[in-house]
């Protein structure tokens, strides 16, 4: 019951507008199932094989909602459009362009979140906001991909300012977006277990936890 009593507690903290996506990757399926009687229909995962074992485990439970966020390597690309809902981890237009021709030959196709750095971060993958202009043309042109949000890594060890900064450049780069292109940027997946109540602040919609959920604190 541990896990029940951290997702009402997360709950009480977050507006009914915000998404909680449970991050349930190297989780036991008993885990999930706990979270998923909480009330939980969103669970992320980072990896391919471990994903597909827990949705062949899970396959009853079909009103989940399954979100990729590992960083995806092209030869795994059909997989993870056949077998999630969404994907938030699109880091490059070549990733992009290719998910777009895949989509042509099969029926699935997940929504997407072009995935950004706020600040450069030789860590994290994905955009910075002036590389994303630069091919943003060319991704107006992938009219096979339902591309719904960014999504945002924070470096580690920023502060609360750095942190509030950062989150609100990527929320200002979504509206800019928005007015200036044919893309419509609804969702921002921002907010990790360590700074999702500071995403809240810049109006994330979507949060990713998984330590805050799974483990005791100590």
């Amino acid at each position: 019951m541990e896990i029940n009593k951290r997702i009402t507690q997360i709950r009480s903290e977050i507006p009914s507008s915000v998404s909680l996506i449970v991050v349930s990757k190297q989780q036991s399926v008993e885990s999930i199932k706990e979270a998923y009687n909480s009330g939980i229909r969103d669970f992320a995962e980072n990896r391919l094989q471990e994903a597909l074992e827990k949705q062949e485990e899970l396959k009853e439970y079909d009103d989940i909602s399954w979100h990729f966020i590992g960083h995806l390597q092209t030869n795994k690309a059909k997989k993870v459009l056949e077998n999630f809902n969404w994907i938030h981890s699109v880091d490059s237009l070549r990733l992009a362009q290719h998910l777009n021709q895949i989509i042509e030959k099969i029926s699935a196709s997940p929504y997407i979140c072009l995935q950004v750095k706020a600040m450069p971060d030789p860590d994290k993958y994905g955009w910075l906001p002036e590389t994303l202009w630069e091919d943003l043309h060319e991704l107006e042109k992938c009219k096979n991909l339902m591309i719904r949000g960014l999504m945002t890594i924070l470096p580690l060890n920023l502060s609360t300012n750095e942190s509030l900064h950062a989150f609100q450049k990527v929320q200002t780069l979504a509206q800019d977006i928005n007015e200036k292109s044919s893309l419509f940027l609804k969702e921002l997946s921002m907010g990790m277990s360590n700074d999702y109540l500071l995403a809240i602040q810049k109006n994330t919609t979507m949060i990713r936890l998984g330590r805050t959920i799974f483990e005791p604190k100590r």
